[in-house]
């Protein structure tokens, strides 16, 4: 095909691509609530793969289920020239929902609070409205492989799945979109280079033999020890590392004893350790683990220290941000791109760009003069204008090609 007639293809397709997703709009809106309604946690995604493999079945798609939950869908050339992924995330997290919103969820204690539902609907439509154009695509030599990715709330997550079952195998860029509640709807923050963290879970569990708090000095304060884990082991390990690679270990957990006058024999800390210098998260092997052994010593208690290492930083690849840009631009007008910083945050979509350049852009999901949510937290809303935008800014930056 000549470089104009590609053109012209292109154009049509996308000028088809974003009729289509406006014409699914509705529906896209109906899913994303239902989808909402019943999230489901890390690896137990299979109401949400039983409605995607029956709406993409009944589009006339093939579909690749992934080994546990979650699955694959190709659309366009068969032997291609060029192939680009799309990938969503599908569970949910163990938060109780209070939003208040009609279509809260009516599972206890599990919610999608992180914005997952609106990440598979927004690649749902981006397939459906590629699907539309498939002939245009297989003409150009491009292929377009949707992932649908489970369990990216849990370490290791789900992106270990995929990578083994081969799904990245011939991609030549991915993308993905993530909610960011801190910017307007109508909005999405772009960078190059890193946009997110290193994160790894860590697991701290205190032993001793327990006994009376009117004697301490004749057992192991075990809940005194388990106080100086929280406190000074994130304090030396600001001293351990460089200052400049943003290390943060941060407690979620912490449980310990049930009466106020009675010394546990077992405590338990539960956190993360996030990092923005991916060369610094690589060295930190065995740090956790000694410093937790260093500041327990003097205190008598034995230390269980389970460090499991996360994701690196999604580090994002000039070209595919460029592409991400013009199909912004494209869809949404020039000002809807926004500038964005590297985050704290960690997502599993890193390891699927360490062998395939690809970009994870932020989807605005802030309704303009609303409030500001924070992720991972059950009040969470999202602006449904978000949706429209991620399929069209997927479609687009699909057809843009590798």
């Amino acid at each position: 095909m000549s470089e104009l007639a590609q053109t012209r293809t292109t154009e049509h397709a996308t000028a088809a691509v974003l009729a289509e997703v406006d014409r699914l709009l509705p529906q896209l809106i109906a899913w994303r609530r239902d989808l909402h309604a019943h999230p489901e946690l890390s690896y137990q995604e299979t109401r949400t793969t039983s409605f995607l493999a029956d709406t993409l079945t009944a589009a006339g798609m093939a579909l690749t289920p992934l080994p546990r939950t979650g699955l694959i869908v190709d659309i366009g050339a068969s032997e291609p020239t060029q192939r680009v992924a799309l990938r969503a995330d599908l569970d949910a997290l163990p938060v109780p929902e209070r939003s208040g919103l009609p279509f809260s969820s009516t599972v206890d204690g599990v919610c999608h609070a992180c914005g997952h539902d609106v990440h598979t609907v927004a690649v749902l439509g981006a397939a459906l409205a590629l699907k539309s154009v498939e002939a245009e695509l297989i003409a150009r030599g491009l292929a377009v492989r949707c992932i649908f990715q489970p369990a990216e709330e849990v370490v290791p997550g789900g992106a270990h799945d995929v990578l083994e079952f081969g799904a990245m195998d011939g991609v030549d860029r991915a993308f993905a979109v993530h909610c960011d509640p801190s910017i307007d709807a109508g909005t999405v923050g772009l960078t190059v280079g890193p946009i997110t963290a290193a994160c790894d879970a860590v697991d701290v569990t205190l032993t001793g033999p327990g006994g009376h708090t009117s004697r301490p000095h004749l057992t192991a304060d075990l809940t005194f020890a388990l106080a100086k884990v929280l406190t000074e082991v994130p304090s030396v390990l600001s001293r351990r590392l460089d200052p400049r690679s943003g290390a943060s270990l941060v407690w979620g957990q912490v449980d310990a004893g049930h009466a106020a006058n009675v010394i546990p024999a077992t405590g338990h800390a539960l956190g993360t350790l996030r990092i923005l210098d991916a060369d610094e998260w690589r060295r930190i092997d065995g740090l956790v683990e000694q410093a937790v052994r260093d500041v327990v010593a003097p205190y008598q208690v034995v230390a269980k220290v389970d460090h499991v290492r996360g994701v690196p930083p999604v580090v994002n690849d000039a070209a595919a941000v460029a592409a991400l840009d013009r199909a912004v631009r494209a869809t949404e007008g020039d000002q809807a791109v926004v500038p964005t910083r590297q985050s704290l945050g960690g997502e599993d979509f890193s390891w699927l760009l360490q062998s395939t350049p690809g970009a994870l852009a932020r989807l605005g999901t802030r309704t303009p003069g609303g409030a500001t949510y924070e992720l991972h937290q059950g009040d969470l809303v999202v602006d449904e204008s978000a949706i429209g935008i991620a399929a069209r800014l997927l479609a687009v930056a699909a057809l843009d090609g590798a």
